[in-house]
């Protein structure tokens, strides 16, 4: 048996533990032979791929990134994009294929499934938005970064006696600004799944002045002030109509100084957060979830994403998966609003 791998959407670090469970578990236990495809969808698009062999996962647990390149590729989008992936998956003869990625990557992996080819999905976002899995990889890893970042912030703003507003990736859900800004301590936490009033953040920075402390405030790129839009750096979309978030934190910042009068500074993590070496916890989630993925292959049952249910892995129809976004629900955004301001 021959099984296709393809990594898609915004890398992160873990996707390399994932290749290297399935080629290990794929060649040592089952016998079969292992493509990568590269550069995402755009692999079987475009017929590019690569053997994997046990000596070319030998290193790579600890490396972020993925050694088979990644992008947003949506052969739904391209002319004749999925029978060329029909046409490749036959002069290559491959079996079946196994999805590393986000909402849109097995989005698409769905839509192939319903097409009569079969592939397995795994979970892959720092985002932490799939729904139907408790946690997805690449996101205790994002957060500790964020976290880190936030912990050397705040003995910056306090020399200086300024505030400092983080801005931090998520879109459109607020998981990452969650989770690092109560470990940071952030004096706010302002996330997509709710609007949030300049009045009351002025406020709380204030109330942090006066007291002495140097406010640290973090903000998800897709968190909106009330009856405000969200503030694009580009009107540029991707291939599957997604907008580029970004600059929130900037023009919070500025709003801050000139309410307040005292400095205020923004500081944009960016793509730092899906970069470097993943922890513990991501390299070990990956790899349970590269084999599991392969146990679904072996046994046909293809349409379906691996999930974490409490320490649990199990499988999850595709279609659940991809449903609707995983956003974070009142109660949790609640529950941690007593230790703003």
């Amino acid at each position: 048996m021959r099984v296709g791998v393809l990594t898609g959407g915004g890398d992160c670090p873990g996707l390399n533990a994932v290749i290297r469970a399935v080629v290990r578990k794929g060649v040592e236990v089952n016998g079969w032979e292992v493509v990568g495809f590269r550069d995402g969808w755009q692999g079987p698009v475009e017929g590019r791929s690569k053997p994997l062999g046990l000596d070319d996962v030998e290193d790579i647990l600890t490396r972020g990134g993925t050694i088979l390149g990644s992008s947003r590729t949506n052969p739904y989008a391209v002319d004749g994009g999925v029978d060329r992936i029909r046409e490749v998956l036959a002069e290559q003869r491959v079996d079946a294929l196994i999805a590393i990625g986000g909402e849109d990557t097995l989005g698409v992996a769905k839509r192939l499934t319903e097409d009569g080819i079969g592939v397995v999905g795994v979970p892959k976002t720092i985002d932490n938005d799939l729904d139907a899995t408790d946690y997805t990889f690449g996101f205790d890893t994002a957060v500790h970064i964020a976290t880190e970042a936030i912990d050397r912030l705040h003995t910056t703003a306090e020399s200086h006696h300024r505030a400092l507003v983080v801005e931090v990736m998520g879109r459109h859900a607020g998981w990452i600004a969650l989770h690092s800004g109560l470990a940071g301590g952030a004096s706010v936490i302002l996330v997509p799944e709710r609007a949030f009033s300049v009045d009351k953040v002025i406020e709380w920075v204030a109330s942090r002045f006066e007291r002495e402390y140097a406010p640290i405030i973090v903000v998800a790129e897709g968190a909106l002030p009330e009856g405000g839009e969200a503030v694009l750096q580009t009107g540029e979309k991707d291939a599957f109509g997604h907008v580029r978030l970004g600059g929130v934190g900037t023009w919070l910042a500025d709003e801050i100084a000139a309410r307040t009068g005292n400095e205020s500074r923004a500081v944009v993590l960016g793509h730092t957060q899906r970069g470097g070496v993943p922890t513990a916890y991501d390299r070990v989630l990956a790899t349970r979830f590269g084999l599991h993925a392969v146990d679904a292959v072996a046994d046909g049952d293809f349409g379906v994403m691996v999930a974490l249910r409490g320490t649990d892995i199990v499988r999850v129809p595709l279609a659940e998966a991809t449903a609707q976004l995983k956003t974070v629900p009142a109660e949790r955004y609640a529950e941690a609003e007593v230790f703003f301001g």
